[in-house]
């Protein structure tokens, strides 16, 4: 492990290189966290890639829902590979320092795919609104011009406002420490090795927030409270169950992703601990993603019925 003096001039100093301690609090685990990590990742890749391979070469997925899906497929490989690589390199090589410059791409990174997460949820829960709610409206408001239209907008969406968080965060003076407590460069533990006031920072934190994660939340809210009310008036058990199976899977993923993210960047600064970030963040940086095809496909029919296509083609 390499360490870098702090050098203090006048109370304060810019740390060119920080070191990430992530689990190095657990020396006799090293071994079982590396296999752990890279068997999740496995997970990750094969079964997202599933998802864009399927809904891709079978023509019965071709549809807004299912677009949609593999954009969100593809954005968590993106979302994962941030973190994950780094945490298992640093795991193999006991080599936890991480530059300046590197740690503020990493959080840029992290934070723009984060919003592209929110914004791209809340346009899956509108088109399963539209489905539900207009299914006769449906072809011709979801057409393919428009659902490409949203998948853009969903990933350009937050970058202004995550390029704009990460350029504030790293104008401060890190001259408490320059050891981040964390497996990753994420806000709240940079902010504890910040000194001065950061209230600013975490004003703007907040505001972030309500921008690219409760008003995405407030409207798959509005749209499922609607789509439940749908549900409720249609005269069939089945048709019921039907609905109700397809969007059950959206609605897990909704609120493992916003909760964790929620506690994590709403808390105070002052009620933070390394430990509790650590776990929330292990939720939506690692364990959400893994479990999002699982969810996806195992309560999908349309999926299931595709997959039994390929496998008795092939």
């Amino acid at each position: 492990m390499k360490h870098t003096d702090i050098k203090e001039e006048d109370n304060t100093s810019s740390e060119t290189q920080f070191l990430l301690l992530g689990f190095s609090d657990l020396p006799n685990l090293q071994g079982f966290l590396f296999g752990t990590f890279s068997i999740m990742y496995l997970i990750i890749l094969i079964g997202n890639g599933f998802i864009i391979l399927i809904t891709r070469i079978d023509p019965a997925l071709h549809k807004p829902m299912y677009f949609f899906l593999s954009n969100f497929s593809f954005l968590e490989i993106c979302y994962v590979s941030v973190t994950l690589p780094r945490i298992l390199y640093s795991i193999w090589t006991q080599d936890r320092s991480i530059s300046l410059l590197a740690c503020a791409t990493q959080m840029c990174f992290f934070l723009m795919l984060a919003a592209t997460d929110s914004i791209l949820l809340a346009v899956m829960s509108y088109d399963r609104y539209v489905a539900i709610c207009n299914p006769l409206h449906y072809p011709l408001v979801m057409n393919p011009t428009k659902c490409t239209k949203l998948a853009v907008g969903s990933w350009l969406g937050g970058m202004p406002f995550q390029l704009g968080q990460t350029c504030q965060i790293f104008s401060l003076h890190f001259c408490n420490s320059n050891q981040i407590d964390h497996f990753f460069c994420d806000i709240p533990p940079l902010l504890k090795l910040a000194c001065g006031d950061t209230s600013v920072n975490e004003l703007y934190i907040y505001v972030v927030m309500i921008l690219l994660a409760a008003i995405p939340f407030l409207l798959i809210l509005t749209s499922y409270s609607k789509i439940i009310a749908t549900i409720l008036r249609l005269p069939t058990a089945e048709g019921r169950a039907k609905a109700f199976s397809t969007c059950s899977s959206h609605l897990v993923v909704v609120v493992l992703f916003f909760g964790s993210a929620s506690i994590t960047y709403l808390m105070p600064k002052s009620t933070h601990s390394a430990i509790s970030d650590k776990l929330l963040s292990l939720f939506y940086t690692i364990l959400t993603p893994m479990f999002n095809p699982m969810i996806y496909s195992l309560r999908n029919k349309d999926v299931i019925v595709a997959l039994r296509r390929l496998l008795l083609r092939t």
